[in-house]
Order: C-alpha cells, then structure tokens, then sequence
C-alpha cells in the first residue's frame, strides 16, 4: 500500500505489521483538489524507504493512529506546511504541544504572507471545506 495522499501514510513496524498514520495537526489537499499530487509526492519522498518515527496518542474515527512522524529527527507534519503543501489544522490544534502549535502556525502565516503553495490563490479552499461541500452535494 503506497501513500494515500498527502497526510496519510503506511508504516511497517519491527514485525512488519503495517499502521496507517494520519499526520497530526495538519490537513492536505484532497487528490482532486489544487496541490493534492503535489502533497503526497512531496511527502512520498520525505517518508518513502525511510526509517521513521511515530509519535503518537489516538487512533481517528477511521482506526489511523494519528500521530507526528520523524525521518531523522525531522518532522515530516511540519515539513508538509514549510513545503506550503498543506494546512495547520487548527481544528484539533490543542492534540499538539503547546511548541508544534506555534511553530506550525507560524509557518502556515509565513507562506501565506508570502503567496507561496496553496497561498498562490488569494482564498484557497481548505481540504474540511471541500470535503463538507462534496457532502452536500450528494
């Protein structure tokens, strides 16, 4: 099972019993949406064969652990924002310490203030937004 999208990913541990981690404090575009393969390309090559380590407290509504994964003491989560590949999500923002809050936000303002990624359009629709607006139009 390759990398679903770009806040999604599978992880075998030391017994090669696979988990599905749904990255922590962030929300990517959906595929469909502007930027969605470019997210989960760029966060294939930040985790893809790499050894990793998840830090984790809960399991979402789906059974994902939801956690932070580390490449070399590296956060991937935040990696995807500084990469203006996906969203601080604010909605479960206090699930992070107090210091992943603030540095994630702070690079979320950063890359809008700079019009870079997802910033490029001036009001960008969130992945929550265009998930709730599918719904409704089913």
């Amino acid at each position: 099972m390759g990398i679903a999208d770009g806040d999604t990913v599978p992880v075998l541990d030391a017994t090669n019993t696979q988990w599905k981690i749904r990255l922590m404090g962030i929300d990517s575009p959906e595929k469909m949406q502007a930027f969605g393969n470019k997210s989960k390309e760029h966060l294939s090559s930040l985790v893809f064969n790499n050894q990793v380590t998840v830090e984790y407290s809960k399991q979402d509504k789906y059974g994902r652990t939801v956690g932070k994964i580390l490449v070399d003491g590296t956060d991937a989560n935040l990696q995807q924002v500084k990469a203006v590949l996906a969203w601080h999500y604010k909605k479960y923002h206090k699930e992070q310490s107090v210091e992943d809050r603030t540095i994630y936000a702070q690079a979320e303002e950063q890359a809008r203030t700079e019009k870079q990624g997802l910033w490029i359009d001036s009001d960008p629709t969130t992945p929550w937004d265009w998930r709730h607006q599918r719904k409704s139009k089913r």
